[in-house]
């Protein structure tokens, strides 16, 4: 492993949470480094159309939106570094991670978002993005006046049934267990 790289601020996570954490921190002369983690640009990077997003054209694609969102944190100096962080230790300062390469940094942004759970179903895969969906707040609109199911047991399941109640013409919320 290689020498311990210092930052005085380290952002985990690519997504527009750790981006515009990136954004604010360099205006602010932070010098900050974004570590993306395993999926670069975040669960954006598997959306097609982002009709939510303030600005947007009619036709923006999930992985357009986070490819703008690192250029321009790219044009405020920001570093954005490709790897994936396993270990953290906060015990102390400066605080210690550990991915491919070691680091230490003064102040840890922690972005790291949310990862869906699937039922690992072939069809779930065929289907994604073309009736199968893991947010309703991103893609509830698509199924507006339809009838629709939600999979799942815990409160992030029931949170997408009632915000979908308002959308969908029925909303069946199937237990997984």
């Amino acid at each position: 492993m290689s020498d311990v790289q210092h930052h005085p601020l380290i952002i985990l996570g690519s997504g527009p949470a750790g981006y515009t954490a990136a954004v604010y921190a360099a205006r602010a002369n932070l010098k900050p480094v974004v570590i993306t983690g395993m999926q670069q640009g975040g669960q954006l990077t598997t959306t097609t159309e982002v009709e939510n997003w303030p600005g947007g054209h009619a036709e923006l694609q999930g992985p357009e939106l986070m490819q703008q969102m690192q250029a321009h944190v790219e044009r405020f100096e920001t570093a954005v570094v490709f790897d994936h962080i396993e270990k953290v230790d906060l015990s102390n300062r400066p605080f210690q991670l550990e991915g491919s390469s070691r680091y230490s940094c003064d102040a840890l942004i922690i972005a790291t978002g949310a990862s869906a759970q699937y039922l690992g179903l072939p069809s779930e895969a065929a289907f994604m993005g073309k009736g199968v969906s893991a947010c309703a707040t991103c893609d509830g609109f698509f199924y507006r006046n339809q009838k629709v199911a939600v999979i799942g047991g815990g409160n992030t399941a029931v949170e997408e049934a009632l915000y979908l109640a308002n959308i969908a013409s029925e909303v069946v919320l199937v237990h997984r267990r």
